[in-house]
């Protein structure tokens, strides 16, 4: 038999069990089949009644089996209370599966207690999420790629082992040459061998202009665009002493070889130092996961400027990490007055005493004048304070941020930055009087919400783990060392021992508790709170660094009142003659005070914590103070050189113009020049 045939077969069989008359195929059927029918009968077993059939037209299918494997698919009408995919249920029939009774609990009465006093618990607020969302991190990634990072990786490409060689051979030469110098001065080395050693100084001198040809081609190049440097002067004054060689050759005088040989070592050791700071800033601000800014507000405070933090920008650094200071402008031109008082110097010996006497002046007054510590004066202090900054996280923006930041100015402070997140804590706590405990807790921590600050957090969880009442504040008031308001119809006060004396609150003797938050109700103590204030490494270094420099004075800008002159010198054993503390109204004012959008930033801080922020401002100071010194220093020395030349020219005592006595001279103008790019290293 063929499936066709079975069909038929089997639609006949419906038709014979059910009780509904038969019509036409072509119309709808309106007899309903329920799904809970059999799919097969017992042959010895009657026919089950069918239901009765509902007057509402059928809309969805649904299987129905009618025997062994065979499933028919008839649209099953609408019936009140059917679920798509589920058991049809009917309003007046029970479900076929009764609902699942749920246990009913009594609810907890408002009387309810614990049968134990939770303990107070020592509170560790949650560590804030210190990174700016994934879009501005995101951001700040791709500009530091193609910024910074790939400046880094084109710098890298040039490395530093050339540098690095080229000096080491350079210190050999100066070293060679002084010392064959010193030894024929002392008669050590026989007149005989004048001439070997006047071609063998000659020669050096030759070695050291190729170990830093790149800095003498950077000389002549700035003298191709009208500009003129150190480099500049340093290109003059080989050819001068080259000249000077030749004759001393013809003259059998040794030319000044180890003078001209540590100059070139030390512009060779300035190019070393440049590229690292470079190199330096770059790796910092490459692997940068945050970016914060230094900007300068003026009139921040008392018609003083202020050194606002806000958010740091790619842009900030790009621009203006390869700029030139204004000092390194005052050292060119320097360096131009220098060689024409050099030539002047050489033109009156040659006048007074020949030729060859004018050209041996000119030679050793280009010398004198530029002595070797004036290469590293600007170089060499930036280079060691990139060094400390570069562990901190800090770049500064070019010399434009460290002139920002060395003017008078006032530096805002706030709790988090002096007791970070988890460096506060309550370590005890003592009630007075015969009020509840629960009570005295929930006044306390009513002012503390209203307040703000670090302490809110620790006595809102030791609320919350008695299962205390949460209260308004009405009339909140703010005092020199304390807060009050009316808690729940009641005067609270909650402060410092001090501020409840002067306040009228009896107390009783033999407190001794200075870090702790005593709270009073209607004029009598209640509780004293015990509070630990951990001192944080990265917050006293910066308090410290902050208080010892003059003309930076830090701005309190917090209200809490525990901040206070005597309570921070405990902390962090600083002075704190230079704080300041205004009045509650004037902090809330300058907390809200923010940099212009379009305000040039001062430094870029990629770190956390009040450290990186505060050694950028004096580290600038330092960095200013250190460089203004080293080029007045070898100005000085410079000055003093020429001017020596020009007496010697003048009375004629060529015979005292030595290699040796140049080199002493170098040596001694070096000494200081070193020892001042030195005070970066101690900020």
């Amino acid at each position: 038999m063929d499936e066709k045939e079975l069909e038929f077969s089997l639609e006949d069989i419906i038709r014979e069990f059910s009780d509904a008359p038969q019509e036409p195929e072509a119309e709808e059927p309106e007899q309903q089949e329920t799904a809970e029918e059999p799919a097969a009968q017992e042959p010895d077993q009657e026919a089950a009644p069918a239901e009765e059939p509902v007057e509402e037209p059928a809309e969805e299918s649904a299987p129905v089996q009618v025997g062994g494997d065979t499933i028919r698919f008839d649209k099953i009408p609408e019936v009140k209370g059917v679920v798509r995919n589920a058991q049809p249920i009917d309003d007046e029939d029970e479900p076929i599966c009764p609902p699942v009774q749920e246990e009913k609990t009594e609810p907890f009465s408002e009387e309810w207690e614990p049968e134990y006093e939770q303990p107070i618990a020592e509170y560790v607020p949650p560590q804030p999420i210190m990174f700016h969302p994934k879009s501005r991190l995101r951001e700040l990634k791709k500009k530091l790629v193609t910024g910074p990072e790939k400046q880094y990786y084109a710098l890298s490409e040039k490395g530093l082992g050339k540098l690095q060689a080229a000096i080491f051979f350079s210190v050999i030469v100066v070293l060679v040459s002084a010392v064959t110098t010193a030894m024929f001065a002392f008669h050590a080395i026989s007149p005989e061998r004048l001439k070997l050693m006047v071609f063998g100084q000659f020669l050096a001198m030759l070695i050291s202009a190729l170990l830093g040809y790149n800095q003498l081609l950077d000389g002549a190049a700035a003298l191709l665009k009208k500009k003129f440097s150190l480099n500049t002067l340093l290109v003059f004054t080989f050819l001068l002493c080259c000249v000077d060689g030749v004759m001393g050759l013809y003259q059998q005088r040794i030319p000044c070889c180890a003078a001209f040989s540590l100059q070139v070592t030390m512009s060779l050791w300035s190019e070393y130092q440049k590229r690292n700071t470079k190199l330096g800033q770059l790796d910092t601000m490459r692997k940068a996961t945050r970016l914060d800014s230094i900007h300068v507000v003026e009139d921040y405070y008392q018609e003083t400027k202020g050194f606002v933090r806000g958010e740091g920008q790619v842009e900030h650094f790009m621009d203006t990490y390869q700029d030139s200071p204004q000092l390194e402008k005052t050292l060119s031109l320097y360096a131009l007055v220098a060689l024409c008082v050099s030539v002047a110097v050489g033109v009156v010996a040659g006048v007074l005493h020949g030729v060859f006497a004018g050209i041996q002046v000119a030679a050793v007054t280009c010398l004198a004048a530029m002595p070797a510590s004036m290469f590293v004066t600007l170089s060499r202090p930036r280079a060691v304070l990139e060094r400390r900054f570069h562990a901190l996280g800090t770049v500064l923006c070019g010399w434009q941020g460290m002139e920002g930041l060395a003017d008078k100015a006032v530096f805002p402070l706030n709790h988090m930055d002096m007791f970070p997140a988890g460096s506060v804590k309550m370590n005890g706590v003592k009630f007075f009087g015969s009020r509840q405990p629960d009570e005295i807790i929930a006044y306390a921590t009513a002012l503390m919400e209203n307040d703000g600050g670090n302490l809110a957090p620790l006595f809102s969880y030791l609320l919350d783990s008695r299962n205390g009442k949460h209260y308004e504040v009405e009339n909140f008031q703010n005092y020199d060392g304390g807060i009050g308001g009316e808690v729940a119809g009641e005067p609270v006060l909650a402060g410092t021992l001090a501020f409840l004396k002067e306040m009228g609150v009896e107390l009783p003797e033999g407190i001794r508790v200075n870090k702790a938050v005593c709270v009073a109700v209607d004029g009598e103590l209640c509780g004293l709170f015990a509070i630990t204030y951990e001192k944080d490494r990265a917050a006293a270094a910066g308090m410290t660094t902050l208080s010892a420099y003059r003309g930076l004075q830090t701005v309190l800008t917090d209200g809490e009142f525990m901040l206070n002159a005597d309570f921070i010198h405990d902390c962090f054993d600083v002075k704190t003659k230079r704080m300041l503390f205004p009045d509650r109204s004037e902090r809330a004012q300058l907390a809200e005070k923010t940099p212009e959008p379009d305000a040039p930033a001062m430094a870029l801080v990629t770190g956390e914590g009040l450290a990186p922020f505060a050694y950028a401002v004096t580290g600038a100071r330092t960095l200013k103070t250190a460089a203004k010194a080293g080029v007045i220093t070898a100005m000085i020395g410079g000055g003093v050189g020429m001017a020596m030349m020009l007496v010697l020219a003048i009375i004629g005592a060529t015979q005292l113009l030595t290699p040796i006595h140049m080199f002493l001279y170098e040596l001694v103008w070096l000494v200081p020049g070193l020892l001042i790019t030195e005070w970066t290293r101690s900020i």
